[in-house]
């Protein structure tokens, strides 16, 4: 008899800088999130599907939650309230040392949607504390099941599949079996730039640039792309280019790296900085770069 098929949505949700994004490529098996040690470089909500003729899994990597400073924030924050309310099952990551928050974690309390709380990085903890962790964390949230887990050397991740399965609901596929993502190839060449400029710069300017892709043409043999970075001030249009154009070139060199092995063949890649004043807080400069609909 031919297994019931299941599908749904799976939503990775937590803290900036708890290690969703490097989790959400792992179970994917594709980088489709970039990843940079500084907080917040996740802001928009990124779809991975898993598929086999048995089941679909929709995973959902989403930003940090934050209490918004501006208006960038709240649109990253309305992208998890969606997760929210169309997950089958959440997520939740949370990071060794991490303690019980209660403006943040009070949220899940209400939500429908089991929970899998996920202890991450515990590469870095001893195996005696793992017991004491989750005997913490079961007496504050609602979960499920509590698995301690490291994202980064795929410690016990292979015990949330297993685990996501018992709790999706049977449903056929949400998309074609083929799709790997719901974003466009557009989006991933701006985020490998984005993820570009995060490693290479220090202080405001990760959080201050945006990356537009202007041209986007896919030849035989050759992907050209024509991007364009957007900061805030003018102060930092010289920062992020450098002296005789030296960083912005170690960012493109390193991004065309990256995007050859995303899309698997030559790329020509074509740089260029622009202010947009306060792009952080104007809506209608978020509606332009795709935050806002």
């Amino acid at each position: 008899m031919k297994k019931a098929h299941k599908a749904g949505f799976v939503s990775i949700v937590g803290k900036p800088n708890v290690g969703k994004s490097t989790l959400m490529n792992r179970l994917v098996g594709e980088n489709l999130s970039i990843i940079s040690p500084k907080a917040q470089t996740t802001r928009h909500r990124i779809m991975g599907m898993l598929n086999t003729d048995d089941y679909q899994i929709v995973y959902s990597d989403t930003p940090g939650i934050l209490e918004p400073r501006y208006a960038l924030h709240e649109a990253m924050m309305n992208y998890v309230k969606v997760s929210l309310q169309d997950a089958d099952v959440i997520l939740l990551v949370i990071e060794y040392g991490e303690k019980f928050d209660q403006a943040v974690h009070e949220r899940f309390k209400s939500i429908a949607a089991p929970i899998l709380l996920l202890v991450n990085k515990v590469d870095k903890l001893p195996g005696a504390d793992r017991h004491e962790i989750t005997e913490y964390w079961s007496q504050g949230l609602p979960a499920i099941k509590i698995l301690p887990v490291s994202a980064m050397s795929g410690e016990n991740v292979d015990a949330i599949l297993p685990a996501l399965l018992d709790l999706l609901p049977v449903h056929p596929p949400y998309f074609p079996k083929d799709d790997l993502t719901n974003r466009s190839e557009r989006f991933f060449a701006a985020e490998i730039i984005r993820e570009k400029v995060f490693t290479n710069y220090s202080q405001e300017i990760p959080y201050s640039t945006e990356v537009g892709i202007e041209d986007f043409k896919d030849e035989e043999k050759i992907l050209r792309i024509r991007a364009t970075l957007f900061v805030e001030r003018d102060s930092q249009k010289g920062i992020l280019i450098g002296k005789g154009g030296a960083a912005l070139k170690k960012v493109g060199t390193e991004a065309r790296t990256d995007m050859e092995q995303f899309f698997g063949k030559k790329v020509f890649l074509e740089t260029h900085v622009k202010v947009a004043a306060d792009w952080r807080k104007q809506k209608e400069k978020l509606r332009l770069f795709g935050y806002l609909e």
